[in-house]
């Protein structure tokens, strides 16, 4: 039965079917109320004349099935004479994959049901081969002409890889039959092919790997390698495996190896493992690093607490345990997602804005990983006091940032008890390694980061540096084990200082040395002056009149003249 609804988007609620192989259509009503239809469905088997109809009344609806049974319309069985024979054709072909088939199906005119014991296959016989029953073989192409020829990348004269030395392989005439193809007898175009004894081959795709592509593991971690060879002889090859570590074996015949090699690596490293392959027809090698770390255990991050803008700063990673080469370090700088990659354990870098940076380091070897992170203030002006130590200190360092920070803090308080500063001013940075030194940085008040160099700085600085240099300043590391604390180079505490101390003392010393050269200028130059020269002259003439000596009389007499 052939069942047909109309596609449309409108409800219906009549079908329409063929019993005649569609010459004939019949209209059937199959509910009283119209379904937007949304398929058509047959079931296979006993049930293949019952249809059923999906859909839903509206679309807020729920699905609606219905089901039209087309059993009642036939009223008996098929009997054999109610069944024409047809045979299976392409076209004009009655052949079809070498084989001629020919079914049984129900006449037209029979109204019958065909039961469950129908079979459709009446008679099937094979048929002659002919051209179109074969085609090129692998590596072989089809030419204009139809002849199979070989491809530019295919030696027809090679053997199969699978190719076992003193069997036989078959070289191909360049046709084989079609696959599935079951036609006897007539044109066999396989004919040409010929058989020859399989040769010794050279190995070739020689490959070593590890169980489990493992290839970074613990020291003592058992490790299994496995040996695969694509090409070639494998029966009568030597294999020379070398892992690396000293220990080498030869292996003969691969093929009856019962167990794959296990090694265990007691040191870290990397190790090179090798394997070569050697016959009389040639050789091949290849070979795989194996690393052997020691899972990381903790990474420190050693940076300065608070740096100055635009400074250059070293940061450290300090891993444990260290594994030399083989650890690689990824640094994050404030929140940027984009990490910077280092082989060193050791990253050079700058902060060009004001406040408080978040850094974190990750360290990876192997398949461990670990992490450390730190917040670093950057401010524009810091005071800067380089510390030194007693030489007994030195002695009681076990060189670890715990104790670095904790000397740290026993300084800054004893300095904040003895000058009166806040002590959250003072923040003191113990270096790593020896000998022990330190740095003491003075922080701007936090209200106002950015002011400049005041009174009050100026007048905490110089309590700071009279504490430390009368040998205020002590700690206990134990009973009888006093260490002391005192300033190291004030000098350089100058050119460390911000906020435009030493640009100011170059200024006011550039003035002076401008007044000096201008009074001397002055001094040496002043008796070429004209206007003063002259005026000398008149008045050494005024002083020799004045000084002259004349009598009395004569004196008199002038004036009576006059």
């Amino acid at each position: 039965v052939i069942v047909a609804i109309k596609d449309t988007s409108i409800p219906l609620k009549i079908l329409k079917f063929s019993v005649d192989e569609g010459y004939t259509w019949t209209t059937h009503n199959f509910t009283s109320t119209s379904v937007f239809v949304d398929g058509l469905l047959s079931e296979p088997g006993d049930e293949t004349l019952v249809m059923t109809i999906f859909g839903h009344i509206s679309f807020r609806s729920d699905w609606e099935l219905v089901k039209v049974d087309f059993r009642p319309s036939f009223s008996r069985q098929c009997l054999p004479a109610d069944y024409d024979s047809w045979d299976l054709m392409n076209q004009v072909e009655h052949c079809i994959m070498g084989e001629q088939r020919q079914f049984r199906k129900r006449k037209i005119s029979s109204w019958c049901i065909k039961g469950k014991n129908f079979t459709s296959a009446f008679t099937s016989k094979p048929c002659q081969c002919t051209e179109s029953d074969f085609e090129c073989d692998y590596g072989f192409e089809q030419q204009a002409n139809g002849r199979c020829v070989p491809a530019f990348w295919y030696n027809p004269d090679s053997p199969s890889e699978d190719c076992k030395f003193g069997l036989t392989y078959t070289r191909s005439s360049g046709y084989r039959k079609v696959a599935l193809n079951v036609c006897q007898g007539g044109i066999d175009k396989r004919q040409g092919s010929m058989q020859y004894r399989c040769p010794l081959m050279a190995p070739k795709g020689l490959r070593i790997v590890t169980k489990g592509e493992r290839l970074a593991v613990n020291p003592g971690d058992d490790v299994t390698f496995l040996i695969f060879q694509n090409q070639g002889d494998t029966l009568n090859t030597k294999y020379q495996v070398d892992l690396g570590d000293g220990f080498k074996a030869i292996y003969v015949n691969l093929t009856l190896m019962d167990e794959p090699i296990q090694h265990r690596y007691e040191k870290p490293g990397i190790y090179r493992v090798s394997v070569t392959a050697e016959n009389i027809a040639g050789s091949d090698e290849a070979m795989v690093y194996i690393q052997v770390n020691s899972p990381l255990q903790v990474v420190h991050l050693e940076a300065l607490p608070v740096i100055r803008r635009d400074q250059q700063v070293n940061l450290t990673a300090l891993v444990q345990p260290s594994n030399s080469n083989l650890t690689v370090f990824q640094w994050w700088l404030g929140d940027s997602l984009e990490p910077r990659l280092t082989l060193g354990n050791s990253l050079i870098t700058s902060f060009s804005e004001n406040g408080p940076v978040k850094v974190t380091v990750q360290a990876s070897c192997g398949s461990s990983m670990v992490q450390d992170s730190k917040v670093v203030r950057i401010f524009d002006q810091l005071e800067v006091l380089p510390l030194e130590f007693s030489q007994n200190i030195d002695s009681y360092n076990p060189n670890v940032p715990e104790w670095r920070e904790d000397i740290g803090q026993v300084i800054s308080r004893i300095l904040a008890e003895t000058t009166g500063m806040p002590e959250e001013l003072l923040l003191t940075v113990v270096r790593v390694g020896l000998p022990t030194t330190a740095e003491l940085y003075l922080l701007p008040p936090p209200e106002k980061p950015k002011r400049k160099r005041s009174i009050t700085t100026d007048k905490g600085i110089e309590s700071l540096i009279e504490a430390l240099t009368e040998n205020q300043v002590k700690i206990s590391l134990k009973p009888g084990v006093e260490v002391t604390v005192t300033l190291a180079d004030y000098r350089a505490v100058s050119q460390k200082s911000i906020g435009g101390k030493g640009v100011l003392i170059v200024v006011v010393m550039f003035v002076i040395c401008l007044l000096v050269v201008g009074v001397f200028i002055l001094h040496k130059f002043k008796r070429k002056i004209p206007g003063r020269n002259v005026y000398a002259q008149m008045h050494n003439q005024k002083e020799q009149e004045m000084t002259s000596p004349v009598n009395h009389s004569e004196d008199t007499q002038h004036i009576i003249q006059a």
